[in-house]
């Protein structure tokens, strides 16, 4: 029995030994060398054309929209009020009457004095005529000059009081929310209601310094506001503010900006965008087709299946797009997508995109 225990031992050893030598003589299939691409074949890569435009340099800012005209209605004499001509929030024009006070005093005021004007006018006709028959002396014809004088003086007075008795619009816009009530005492400077020209806006923002050369009057601006996303309203700068802020180093601009229909409010919070420059015929290419290596830029070429790294200097910027100033041409084919793997003059393939079925 042991012999034939022994016997068994020496055959299990030797199957096994025969089958880890046939293990290490076949190689496994998972270890197999990776097969070499086909010759000509390069990285897969989409490109795209250099192409033209207009490409223009802007600057954005925030300002305030303010009313072109704005004024608060106040009279200029104390006096109970009689009418009130306007209606909150109409349109008035320029000249119209919007409050009057009354004017009962003034108008006696006013009869006295023209009744004292008269009266001294014929004394001066007379003092004339005795002056020239040497009747009264000079200084009696003077004395009855200046009289008239005065009285004409105390007329233009009395009319300029009853002229104040009524407030006028100085310019035409649109009437705000009425502090008063007709029959009420006002005071002389006591708030009426606001008067606010509208037709067009004023818009105030501030640009950077470095920018100043760059502005000049009539230059376009896009004005966008909360309350109409989506929508921009168009303008031009009319006034810049002849010195620099201290504090800020920044440089006030005030443009007008057309409000048909009064859809933009004075105080409203605007978002100014600044045209400073139009270039036109722009050489213009997808800005993810830069490379940056350090400071500089460099886009791959393809000319004749092979990727070609070319240095460029760029200039404007726009949304997913750059304007470059040299370094490429119009027309030029170039990697706008899976340029991160290449290597200058380094084979390429041109993947063609799927079209979407219609």
């Amino acid at each position: 029995r042991k012999l034939l225990l022994f016997l068994l031992a020496i055959a299990v050893l030797g199957g096994v030994g025969m089958y880890w030598k046939h293990s290490a003589s076949s190689p496994s299939p998972a270890l197999k060398p990776a097969a070499k691409p086909a010759a000509g074949a390069g990285l897969p890569v989409k490109t795209g054309i250099v192409k033209t435009g207009t490409i223009a340099e802007e600057v954005s800012a925030v300002g305030t929209l303010l009313a072109n005209e704005a004024v608060m209605i106040r009279p200029e004499s104390d006096g109970r009020i009689a009418e009130i001509h306007f209606s909150e929030g109409q349109l008035v024009r320029k000249g119209d009457k919007l409050v009057s006070l009354d004017t009962s005093e003034v108008e006696a005021q006013l009869a006295a004095a023209d009744s004292e004007l008269t009266l001294n006018r014929s004394r001066m006709q007379r003092a004339e005529e005795l002056q020239a028959k040497n009747f009264i002396s000079a200084q009696a014809l003077d004395e009855a000059r200046e009289n008239q004088n005065r009285s004409a003086a105390r007329q233009m007075e009395v009319k300029a009081r009853l002229g104040k008795m009524t407030v006028r619009a100085p310019f035409e816009g649109v009437a705000g929310l009425r502090q008063v009530s007709p029959g009420a005492y006002v005071k002389a400077g006591q708030d009426i209601a606001r008067l606010e020209g509208i037709g067009t806006l004023k818009a105030d923002f501030r640009v950077p310094e470095v920018f100043l050369r760059k502005i000049r009057v009539n230059q376009a601006v896009q004005i966008g506001v909360d309350a109409f996303p989506g929508e921009s309203f168009r303008g031009a700068i009319y006034a810049i503010e002849p010195s620099v802020d201290e504090q800020t180093r920044t440089v006030l601009l005030r443009a007008k900006i057309p409000n048909p229909g009064v859809r933009l409010k004075p105080g409203m919070f605007a978002r100014v965008t600044l045209v400073l420059e139009i270039r036109e015929n722009a050489v213009i290419v997808p800005e993810q087709a830069l490379v940056p290596r350090g400071g500089e830029r460099f886009v791959f070429r393809v000319v004749d299946g092979k990727a070609l790294l070319a240095k460029v200097e760029i200039g404007l910027r726009r949304p997913g797009e750059v304007e470059i100033l040299q370094g490429l041409k119009a027309g030029e084919s170039i990697v706008v997508d899976g340029q991160i793997r290449l290597q200058d003059n380094a084979p390429i393939t041109v993947v063609q995109e799927k079209q979407k079925p219609n």
